[in-house]
């Protein structure tokens, strides 16, 4: 298996084994994935940290604003902080790919990535 499916693997068993998310759409989490890079395989920058706001500004502005084509509002602020929550404060890996998969599940974009 390649280091890809590797990781993709670990983020399905992330996703399915310790959040409150039913059924993995595992189609939209290799897109999303993919569209990540090689971002996913350096540790620093295949996670987020909730706790950073220019982390957090990054996501919105880069990921939600630039890629996802919506507008700045109160709803992605909202968003993100929900996101957080339910990934755990105290979660210390949480995975861009992963982040990024609840972000758009949240904000009814898997249209986007069809």
């Amino acid at each position: 298996m390649s280091q890809f499916d590797d990781l993709l693997v670990k983020y399905k068993e992330e996703l399915g084994g310790t959040r409150d998310v039913s059924g993995v759409d595992e189609t939209l989490l290799t897109a999303i994935t993919k569209s990540l890079g090689p971002s996913i395989y350096n540790d620093d920058s295949s996670r987020v940290s909730c706790s950073d706001k220019t982390e957090l500004d990054r996501v919105k502005n880069n990921f939600l604003i630039g890629k996802m084509g919506l507008a700045d509002g109160p709803n992605l602020d909202a968003a993100l902080k929900e996101v957080c929550e339910q990934m755990g404060t105290a979660n210390r890996n949480k995975y861009r790919a992963i982040f990024y998969y609840l972000l758009v599940k949240k904000l009814g974009l898997e249209g986007k990535y069809a």
